[in-house]
């Protein structure tokens, strides 16, 4: 169906398919955070290898500082890598394995994750997302 011709339907009157609904009365909730999953580190990296840049061959998830040498399970040690730029890395540092970062790992917002399930954003959103 074209949105030109959505509506919202009432008992007695009809509205025009509203871009955005804006409340009147909000109940706060607790603030969800975004999930470390695997596939949201993917997500992030927009499903390229943090190495090479790659994004047509098989995807792992790469430690930057290796568990072994104390590295966590953070957004901000966990990058997107291609099998063959994880292998090559191995336990080892990027420095030790003489591999460059092309992107910096960071903890990501809910605002970013709409955008990429929206694909493009309404001008109109912005003023809410806090985009403007």
């Amino acid at each position: 169906m074209n949105d030109a011709r959505k509506e919202v339907r009432g008992i007695n009157t009809s509205y025009p398919w509203p871009s955005i609904i804006r409340l009147s009365n909000f109940i706060t909730l607790p603030y969800k955070k975004v999930v470390l999953t695997r596939k949201n580190i993917l997500r992030r990296d927009l499903y390229k290898c943090a190495y090479c840049g790659r994004s047509d061959l098989p995807l792992t998830i790469d430690h930057i500082i290796p568990k072994s040498k104390g590295g966590a399970d953070s957004w901000e040690n966990l990058v997107c890598a291609c099998t063959m730029c994880n292998n090559r890395k191995g336990d080892r540092t990027p420095t030790e394995a003489q591999m460059n970062l092309l992107i910096r790992p960071f903890k990501p917002s809910h605002i970013m994750f709409i955008k990429n399930v929206v694909g493009k954003l309404d001008e109109n959103w912005k003023p809410y997302l806090y985009l403007s």
